[in-house]
């Protein structure tokens, strides 16, 4: 198994976050609406936690295929929210103690942290 997942990033921008929420039918207005955004206290528009979610199965994907995908177990925690106009990169690296299981992130521009965890493939 590879050592390292591949990156995979993808650029959030408004149509992209209308998408997902046609996609997911997930209008909720803290995604879909800036004006109710801007008064809560995330003040502003945030992303669908799932898409940026995606990026880490995408980077299990395009390393380990789909059958390897299809057994793995992801547990993760959301520690930050994505925005309008960011920027964000999934990828992993596999524990050395514990072959098959990746600790996982999906990172934004600033290389903050968005989404953290660990995937274990099924081997």
């Amino acid at each position: 198994m590879p050592k390292q997942l591949e990156p995979v990033s993808l650029m959030i921008e408004m149509p992209t976050i209308m998408a997902y929420a046609d996609l997911t039918d997930d209008y909720n207005p803290i995604h879909v609406d800036r004006e109710f955004a801007e008064k809560t206290e995330m003040k502003g528009i945030i992303a669908h936690g799932t898409m940026s979610l995606n990026m880490i199965w995408r980077s299990l994907r395009q390393t380990l295929g789909n059958e390897a995908v299809a057994g793995t177990r992801l547990d993760i925690r959301f520690v930050r929210p994505v925005r309008e106009n960011d920027v964000v990169t999934g990828g992993g690296v596999e524990r050395e103690d514990t072959p098959g299981t990746y600790d996982v992130w999906v990172r934004n521009q600033k290389d903050e942290p968005v989404i953290t965890g660990t995937a274990t493939v099924s081997q």
